[in-house]
């Protein structure tokens, strides 16, 4: 047992989950959010499907802009 009464390999795994669930949500956050609002405009305009798919199409740059974005802060700590 290591320090607190946890194992070594433990601190590692939780860190390893959480930076999981970040970049999911980094990747989900704005496709939900550009797929909603390229949803409502096409309500409101009439042009469904077309400003989802642009919404959605303009939300994959964004979260590999992110990602890449905190990747890179990691591999440099």
């Amino acid at each position: 047992m290591g320090e607190g009464g946890r194992r070594p390999d433990e601190g590692n795994t939780w860190s390893a989950l959480s930076l999981a669930w970040e970049l999911g949500y980094t990747i989900a956050v704005p496709i939900v959010v550009f797929a909603l609002g390229g949803r409502w405009l096409d309500r409101r305009f009439d042009t469904s499907p077309w400003l989802l798919l642009t919404g959605i199409f303009i939300s994959i740059p964004i979260s590999t802009a992110i990602i890449y974005i905190k990747m890179m802060k990691i591999i440099n700590k």
